[in-house]
């Protein structure tokens, strides 16, 4: 069984590099674009059902997807709602080193293995519960990185751009890696977004050498 993870289009903050997290920011016009993209990539292939996090952001980048595949509008899927990062969540790069310069906490920020613990399970879940088919579930950027340190520890991946695909392989109870930016949506990344560490500065930091 496939699942194939698929980054929500760009928003506002996205452009304006506020950090997003659990605040629900809608797409914009660009992103409306992106979602329309990826939607045409995929329907290179059949597939059976589309989830979503309940953010609108991610239920309209699926709403999109799933007209233009001709399948049922998307479910939402409430345990992949992105990652919080509590007091950052609004905050530019410059507002975030200012508040809460590198090496101190972020009040109220969603640990990376949170996020997995609570992602990972819902992602085996439902693939259990559709043995056989192909999914595609509309994340965030936030969700993507902390599924990929999960499952895939030693992967170096690049951008994780707007409207990006991400496939994953799921065998019993765990699930793999396939391929990272898929190659059905290799026409995306130059289309795509800014990558989300890009926007995320939260991001940045977990990430730096």
């Amino acid at each position: 069984m496939y699942i194939y993870l698929v980054r929500h289009g760009e928003t506002d903050w996205n452009r304006e590099r506020r950090i997003q997290g659990s605040t629900d920011i809608p797409l914009n016009d660009t992103g409306r674009a992106q979602a329309r993209a990826t939607g045409k990539l995929l329907s290179r292939r059949a597939w059976d059902s589309i989830y979503a996090s309940p953010l609108s952001r991610a239920m309209e980048t699926g709403a999109i997807i799933a007209a233009r595949l001709g399948i049922a509008p998307p479910q939402a899927l409430p345990e992949v709602v992105e990652r919080s990062y509590g007091a950052a969540e609004g905050r530019t790069d410059d507002e975030l080193d200012e508040l809460y310069p590198p090496g101190s906490e972020v009040p109220g920020r969603e640990t990376r293995e949170a996020v997995a613990e609570r992602v990972v399970p819902a992602l085996v879940k439902l693939a259990e519960d559709n043995d056989g088919k192909y999914v595609v579930v509309v994340v965030h950027g936030g969700v993507i990185a902390s599924v990929l340190a999960a499952v895939a520890p030693h992967h170096r991946h690049g951008a994780i751009t707007n409207g990006s695909i991400h496939s994953f392989k799921h065998d019993a109870g765990s699930l793999t890696l396939v391929a990272f930016d898929d190659p059905i949506e290799t026409e995306s990344i130059a289309y795509g977004g800014a990558d989300f560490a890009e926007q995320n500065a939260v991001a940045q930091r977990e990430d730096s050498p």
